[in-house]
C-alpha cells in the first residue's frame, strides 16, 4: 500500500462572475475590513469594479493594495504587511496571478504575527495564526489559490520559497470571466506553467500518489485540449473556464506532489533577467524533458496516451510538447529575453541552489548537466 498525505484548499467555487460576491463571501469568514492585494493594471482594467461595488453596498470595508511586483521582492511584500497592519484589516484577498496571490499569503500570515520574512524561508517554518484568506486568480496559471507555497525574490535576487500549511487559503474563487481578453502571449506563458505542474507532478521522485497523479492527468488533458483554442481567442468562454479548472488541478497536483528540475532552472531566469514564470518554464521545459527521458520515458508515455489519442510513447509526449511550446507566441530562447551566453554559469549555479526541487527530478542533475541545458536553448 503506497502511504501517502494530501492537503488541499476546503473550500473552491468555479463559476462565472462570482468574484462580484467576493464581500458576501468574506463576511462568511467573519472579515469585515478585507486588504485586496493585486496589482495596478487589473484595478485600470476595471476588473476588480463588480467586487468593490459589492463591498460598498454591503457597508463593508476594503483597502486595496495595487503594488504587487512580478516575482515579488521582499520590499514589496513587506510593504503590503504594513499597509494591512496600518489599515487594522482582518481578512486578506489574493487577486490577479500569482505574485498577487503569493503576496496575499504572506500578508495573512506576517500581518498578524511578529514573524519576520527571511526567517520562514523553507518547509514547515512558518507560525500561525494567520489572517483568513480567499484567492482569486485573473490567469490559467500559476494554480496558486490551492498551493501551499508563496515565492519571494530575495535582495541577492534569488527566488525562495515559504512552504507550509499555512499558506491554503480558506477559500478559491474560480472566475473564468476574469481572464476574458487575457493578451494571447500572457495566456500561452501562463497555460505552459500550467502544463509544467501537471507534468512534474506526475513525474516527481518524492511524494507522487494516485490522487496527485489523477489530477495531473485530467489537467494535463483539459489545458492540452484548450490551451490553442485560448490563445487565438480570448474571449472563448468555455475554453477559458476549462484552462482555469485545468491550472487549480495541476496545482492540487503539484502541491502534493512537488515540482523538479523545470523549475529550478526556471527560478534564477526569472529571479536575475525578470522574466515571468510561466515564459521561464516553456523555455526549458523541452531541454529538460528530453534529459529526463531515460529515467521517465514510461510516466511520459502514461501522459502521452492521456492527451494524445492512439500514441503512448514517451517520446510521443516530447514530440508534442515540443510542437505546441514554438507554436506559441512568445520568446523562444534565452537570447530573445535579454540572457547573454556568459550569464550561463551564472544561471548554473544559481539552478543547483534549489535543491528542494531538484531532488524530485526523476533523473539527477548535476551542475554541467544544468550548463548544457541551458546552452541548449541559448
Amino acid at each position: 500500500m503506497i502511504s501517502f498525505t494530501f492537503e488541499t484548499t476546503p473550500r473552491i467555487i468555479c463559476e462565472d462572475r462570482a468574484s462580484a460576491r467576493l464581500a458576501a463571501l468574506s463576511a462568511e469568514l467573519g472579515i469585515r475590513h478585507a486588504l485586496i492585494v493585486t496589482d495596478s493594471g487589473l484595478v485600470a482594467a476595471g476588473l476588480l469594479q463588480p467586487a468593490l461595488d459589492g463591498f460598498k453596498a454591503a457597508g463593508m470595508a476594503a483597502t486595496v493594495f495595487t503594488d504587487v511586483k512580478m516575482d515579488p521582492p521582499e520590499a514589496s511584500v513587506l510593504e503590503a504587511v504594513a499597509q494591512a497592519r496600518q489599515a487594522g484589516i482582518d481578512g486578506v484577498i489574493g487577486f490577479g496571478g500569482g505574485s498577487s496571490m503569493d503576496t496575499a499569503k504572506l500578508v495573512a500570515l506576517l500581518a498578524g504575527t511578529d514573524q519576520v520574512l527571511p526567517d520562514i524561508y523553507g518547509i514547515g517554518l512558518a507560525k500561525g495564526p494567520r489572517l483568513p484568506l480567499i484567492q482569486v486568480p485573473t490567469t490559467a496559471g500559476t494554480g496558486s489559490e490551492v498551493t501551499p507555497i508563496a515565492i519571494v525574490t530575495t535582495p541577492t535576487n534569488e527566488k525562495k520559497g515559504v512552504v507550509s500549511s499555512l499558506l491554503y487559503p480558506d477559500l478559491a474563487v474560480l472566475d473564468g470571466t476574469l481572464t476574458w481578453g487575457l493578451p494571447a502571449r500572457i495566456t500561452a506563458m501562463t497555460a505552459i506553467d500550467a502544463m509544467v505542474h501537471a507534468i512534474e507532478a506526475y513525474t516527481t521522485r518524492h511524494k507522487k500518489n494516485p490522487i496527485s497523479d489523477s489530477l495531473a492527468i485530467k489537467a494535463l488533458q483539459l489545458l492540452y485540449a484548450n490551451i490553442r483554442r485560448v490563445v487565438a481567442d480570448g474571449r472563448d468562454a468555455e475554453a477559458r473556464a476549462a484552462m482555469l479548472q485545468g491550472s487549480m488541478l495541476a496545482g492540487i497536483a503539484f502541491a502534493n506532489a512537488p515540482v523538479a528540475a523545470v523549475h529550478a532552472l526556471a527560478y534564477p531566469i526569472g529571479g536575475h533577467f525578470h522574466v515571468p514564470h510561466g515564459l521561464s518554464n516553456a523555455l526549458v521545459l523541452v531541454p529538460v524533458m528530453e534529459f529526463n527521458m531515460p529515467a521517465a520515458e514510461r510516466l511520459y508515455g502514461e501522459l502521452a496516451a492521456a492527451i494524445l489519442p492512439g500514441r503512448s510513447k514517451g517520446a510521443d509526449l516530447l514530440a508534442a510538447m515540443r510542437e505546441l511550446v514554438a507554436e506559441m507566441p512568445m520568446e523562444q530562447r534565452l537570447r530573445d529575453v535579454g540572457i547573454a551566453e556568459t550569464d550561463l554559469p551564472m544561471l548554473a549555479e544559481d539552478a543547483m541552489k534549489v535543491q528542494r526541487l531538484l531532488v524530485n527530478n526523476p533523473r539527477d542533475v548535476a551542475y554541467d548537466d544544468a550548463l548544457a541545458l541551458y546552452a541548449s536553448v541559448y
